[in-house]
């Protein structure tokens, strides 16, 4: 009659708050050595391998995978009186070991043995990162590699990479500071339209000339900037700040040209009074903050009382930014993307048209997404049906 080992969870592998069976890497029927990774427990923490305790056949599983399982508990059985097919005697862990006949295997052979008895999920960390079993150190039983001992070469790997410190500047550090204190302070939700910049291009390449020779080099922005200034008299509250007692909305509109720097820096000159303003003029502000910003030259009182932000992202290369960060204690950014021809339908037919994806990130306690709507309908229709909107 077979006499049976059990096979427990033990006391120092249970470290989480739960312990479930993760997956058994035999079968019944299946024929085990002493100490070969048996089955594969999870916690909240950690994923631990158990190895049989004997040599013989796999006679009983007594909990499944997806099992919840408690330390000492029996996990299954092995059988110790019956050959294995291999002819090998049963061997329980701790006895003394067979006597072989066996060579002593070669060097590449050590390394074959050593990966055929890897577990199914250490052989699958190995293949993921692409690793050197001959490199990884072994601290299971009889120097079998873990998942433990993968993930500690794979942190040391880490931290022997070559890299450099690059100290941050004052501004990097308060760009930092302010954008962590937006994203706390609050609840960020974009939304995204699409827009079709034919009209201003056209009202652009008809009105270049004639700007310059005045001085004033019309951009896109200077559109983006009119064209906020009429979804902001739609949407009053996308220009304003919150306070804990009341919302404070601004009846001047003073817009803010997000402007990246060189060095990688940021900032912000502000469009004081845009209400007032027609596209000439926004056209020579807008000119003249963004060209003293990056010269190094913009005074405080530049990037002062902005109460709106409009971040032109796309003249660096990107679609769709989102979410942008806002700028607070303002209530809302504008984001525009990378202008592109993309194929549209008009009028029943396909035709190519020079589009840009356009985002709102709005403070969710000063907005919602019905308010959101409207200011970016507005924005588009301005810019669509420009110059008669």
């Amino acid at each position: 009659m077979s006499s049976f080992v059990d096979v427990t969870l033990p006391e120092d592998q249970a470290e989480g708050t739960e312990t479930v069976v993760a997956a058994w890497f035999k079968a019944v029927g299946d024929p085990v050595m002493v100490n070969e990774p048996l089955l594969e427990v999870s916690t909240d923490k950690v994923t631990v391998e158990i190895p049989s305790p004997a040599t013989g056949v796999l006679r009983e599983i007594l909990k499944s995978d997806g099992d919840e399982v408690e330390p000492g508990e029996v996990l299954g059985r092995i059988a110790l009186g019956e050959l294995m097919p291999s002819g090998d005697e049963p061997v329980v862990a701790g006895s003394p070991e067979p006597k072989t006949t066996a060579a002593a295997p070669s060097a590449s052979t050590e390394t074959d043995d050593r990966s055929s008895e890897l577990s199914p999920s250490v052989r699958r960390m190995i293949k993921e990162h692409g690793l050197d079993v001959g490199k990884i150190s072994g601290t299971g039983r009889g120097g079998r590699i873990t998942a433990d001992d993968v993930e500690a070469y794979l942190a040391w790997v880490g931290s022997a990479m070559p890299s450099h410190r690059v100290k941050h500047s004052t501004m990097r550090k308060s760009i930092a500071q302010h954008m962590s204190d937006s994203v706390q302070a609050a609840p960020h939700v974009t939304s995204v339209f699409e827009a079709d910049l034919s009209a201003i291009q056209a009202d652009r390449a008809g009105k270049k000339a004639e700007f310059e020779s005045q001085g004033a080099r019309l951009t896109l922005t200077a559109y983006f900037v009119r064209a906020t200034v009429e979804a902001i008299r739609a949407v009053p509250e996308s220009n304003a700040r919150w306070h804990d007692d009341a919302l404070e909305v601004w009846d001047t509109i003073n817009v803010g040209i997000a402007t990246a720097l060189d060095d990688g820096g940021l900032i912000v000159p502000v469009v004081k009074e845009a209400q007032d303003l027609d596209l000439l003029e926004t056209a020579r502000r807008v000119q003249d903050l963004t060209e003293r910003a990056r010269a190094g030259t913009l005074s405080p009182t530049d990037v002062r009382h902005g109460t709106f932000t409009i971040s032109n992202h796309g003249v660096s290369g990107s679609l769709v930014a989102t979410p942008i960060v806002i700028n607070q204690p303002q209530s809302a950014i504008l984001g525009v993307g990378k202008l592109e021809q993309r194929p549209v339908v008009r009028d029943g037919s396909i035709v190519a048209r020079p589009m840009a994806y356009v985002t709102l990130t709005i403070d969710h306690r000063v907005l919602d997404g019905h308010s959101a709507n409207r200011f970016l309908s507005r924005w588009v229709e301005a810019v669509e049906g420009w110059p008669a909107a």
